[in-house]
């Protein structure tokens, strides 16, 4: 059965390689669907093969964690009341048969959210070397790996990303946004991508998962969108940035009712790209051949 994609920001409405951040509600925060099972037995799976990839912190975030984690039980029981309940201790996710016991100590309370919810959670903290990542909750990375990220600033963390570089304009805007961000604003953004799977957890950057050459690759790939969030801590005053994964199968949009306007928008958005960007994005410079494959399908 076709669905139509929930976001599609390669539809023209958010520039590739752009900061495009945009006021939410709070009630909007984080994205609850049918694919919370999933994603939940996912994440649980992760942890206990190998926790170290997908968990991380330093020392002295606890209190940061439990503000995080006060925060997401407010909003989960107040906005999604129907799947979401507390007896005592314990909180049950609907029928999923995940339950979070909040007095068991052995679990941080960044992880404890994390397991609640198809975010990942990453904790950013201020100090003279900037924003740096002190606390990581992250099962599904796209293309990289929590522990190359972990304690680094914010310019380092993007290093890979064209035009975003240390020293870059784009860079220093970042730490601006950060240092202004208001307790009673949360924004958002995306970022997309095209891979040849399904798959949740990429943690590596690989040719195989992301370059597609053929029209009938492109048909059967998926574009992966990764919906963001910050959100300014009131008590710690760290920032909290949430990364949510759709995973929307190329066929459903081409057969989609809005795939004529998305169409030649996202063949505008490759053509624009450089070759560097195209690599970035899609493991392959060779933009002009991918933007022939979709122009293919633009009717």
């Amino acid at each position: 059965m076709m669905n139509e994609p929930k976001h599609t920001p390669y539809d023209g409405s958010a520039g590739s390689f752009q900061i495009g951040l945009k006021p939410i509600g709070f009630e909007n925060w984080i994205e609850i669907d049918d694919k919370l099972g999933p994603y939940l037995e996912k994440k649980h799976r992760l942890y206990n093969e190998d926790p170290d990839r997908v968990f991380v912190a330093e020392a002295k975030t606890e209190e940061a964690q439990q503000e995080v984690l006060d925060l997401l039980l407010e909003h989960l029981l107040d906005n999604y009341g129907d799947i979401y309940s507390k007896s005592v201790s314990t909180i049950s996710v609907g029928d999923t048969g995940c339950q979070v016991d909040l007095n068991d100590q052995s679990i941080p309370p960044l992880l404890k959210g994390g397991f609640l919810v198809q975010e990942d959670l990453a904790l950013m903290r201020r100090d003279e070397k900037g924003w740096r990542l002190v606390a990581g909750s992250v099962s599904f990375p796209s293309s990289w790996s929590l522990a190359e990220k972990f304690s680094k600033p914010l310019q380092e963390i993007h290093a890979p990303v064209p035009g975003f570089q240390t020293g870059t304009r784009n860079a220093k805007i970042i730490e601006r946004i950060f240092d202004n961000l208001d307790v009673s604003q949360p924004v958002e953004r995306f970022n997309w991508s095209i891979y040849r799977d399904t798959t949740l957890f990429h943690e590596g950057r690989t040719k195989e998962h992301l370059y597609w050459e053929t029209p009938d690759q492109f048909r059967n790939a998926y574009f992966r969108i990764e919906r963001q969030t910050l959100r300014k801590l009131p008590r710690s005053e760290d920032v909290l940035f949430t990364i949510r994964i759709h995973i929307d199968p190329v066929s459903d949009v081409l057969e989609g009712s809005r795939w004529q306007q998305i169409g030649p928008e996202l063949v505008q958005s490759i053509n624009s790209l450089s070759k560097r960007q195209s690599d970035y994005k899609f493991a392959s410079p060779k933009h002009t051949e991918i933007s022939t494959i979709v122009e293919g399908f633009v009717k």
